[in-house]
C-alpha cells in the first residue's frame, strides 16, 4: 500500500518544521549510518528520471535508493518512451503502478508539476529550470555542518546568474530558513521581478553593484556555472555580461572570519570561480556533492512517511 502522496517540487512545499526535520535527519543518516545498507525501503522501487544529463543527481539518488535497501529505476529521456512523444501525464500514471517515488529532472516547470499532478506517488524535483529545491536543501545542511550553528541569522551571498535556478531556490530558502542573501549579478540576470521584489520587501534578499559589496560580512558564499543546460547558444553572450564576475580570494577581504565558498559542480574553473579558491581552504564543494546523497535519502524517508 503506497503512502499518501507529498510532493518536493519547490522548497517551500515543507514546512520549516518539517524542513528541519529532514535535516537532523539527515545528519543521523551521514554520522550513524556511514553509507551502510539499511532495510528502510526494502520492497520499494524509485523511479529517477534523467531528461537532463547528471553526475551527481543521478548517482546520488541512485546509491541512496540502493542504501536505504530499495531498487533504483534509472530513466533517461534516450532510454524510455518519453523521446518518442510519449504524454507526461502518461508516464506519470505508468510509473505511479511501479513505484513508490519518481525523482523527475526536467527542462520547464510546468512539466514538472505535470508529472506531479497525474502521478499517485510523490514526485521530488530533482532539476528544473525554475529551481533547485534539492541541491539548496542539501547546501544549508552544508553550511550549518560547516559552520556549526543554524543558518538562521546568517549573511550567505549569491554571486553570478541571478536569474538561474540554483538562485531562485537560494531567495526562497532565505525566506525560508530566515538567512538573509546578498546578491551580486549583472542587471539582466536578477531573479524575476516579483520574486526579487517579494523577498526584498521581506527584507530577506539585498542586490549589490559589486561582489566585494554582497560578500561583506557574509558566512558563506555560492557560485555557480554561468551558461547552464539548454542555455548553449547563449554562451558568448553570457561570457560578455558576467565578464568580472569571476569569484576569487580577494573578494573575501570584507566577508566574515572563516567564511567557506560553494559551487553545485560542475565547475568551470576560471569562469565563475578560479582555480585556487575552489581548491583552496575556503572551499567545502567536495563535501557539498557528498551530502547530496544524505540529505536526498532523508527527504524520500520523509515524503514515504519512514521518517520517524
Amino acid at each position: 500500500m503506497k503512502h499518501s502522496k507529498r510532493d518536493f517540487l519547490r522548497i517551500g512545499d515543507l514546512t520549516l518544521t518539517e524542513l528541519r526535520q529532514v535535516l537532523t535527519l539527515a545528519r543521523t543518516l551521514k554520522d550513524e549510518l556511514k553509507g551502510r545498507r539499511t532495510e528502510t525501503l526494502k520492497g520499494r522501487s524509485v523511479a529517477v528520471v534523467m531528461e537532463k544529463p547528471s553526475t551527481r543527481t543521478r548517482v546520488s539518488f541512485e546509491v541512496g535508493v540502493a542504501q536505504l535497501g530499495g531498487h533504483p529505476v534509472v530513466l533517461t529521456t534516450a532510454g524510455s518512451q518519453i523521446a518518442r512523444g510519449e504524454p507526461v501525464k502518461d508516464t506519470a500514471r505508468v510509473l505511479s503502478g511501479y513505484c513508490d517515488m519518481i525523482v523527475y529532472r526536467t527542462f520547464a516547470s510546468e512539466t514538472l508539476q505535470e508529472m506531479a499532478t497525474h502521478a499517485s506517488v510523490p514526485v521530488i524535483n530533482a532539476l528544473s529550470d525554475d529551481g533547485h529545491p534539492v541541491q539548496v536543501l542539501c547546501d544549508v545542511f552544508t553550511i550549518e555542518e560547516a559552520l556549526g550553528r543554524s543558518v538562521e541569522g546568517m549573511r550567505v551571498a549569491w554571486v553570478g546568474d541571478g536569474s538561474s535556478n540554483m538562485a531562485r531556490s537560494f531567495v526562497e530558502a532565505a525566506q525560508i530558513f530566515g538567512f538573509h542573501l546578498t546578491m551580486a549579478a549583472p542587471p539582466d540576470y536578477l531573479p524575476p521581478t516579483h520574486e526579487r521584489e517579494a523577498a526584498v520587501k521581506a527584507g530577506s534578499l539585498s542586490i549589490h553593484g559589486t561582489i566585494e559589496g554582497a560578500v561583506a560580512g557574509c558566512q558563506a558564499v555560492n557560485t555557480d556555472v554561468w551558461t547552464s543546460m539548454g542555455q548553449e547558444a547563449e554562451q558568448q553572450k553570457r561570457l560578455q555580461a558576467f565578464a568580472g564576475y569571476t569569484l576569487n580570494e580577494k573578494h573575501f577581504a570584507g566577508a566574515a572570519p572563516g567564511a567557506i565558498v560553494l559551487h553545485c559542480l560542475p565547475a568551470h574553473r576560471g569562469e565563475e570561480i578560479d582555480n585556487e579558491l575552489i581548491e583552496g581552504s575556503r572551499s567545502r564543494v567536495w563535501s557539498q556533492a557528498e551530502n547530496r546523497l544524505h540529505v536526498q535519502k532523508a527527504l524520500m524517508m520523509f515524503l514515504m512517511g519512514l521518517a520517524s
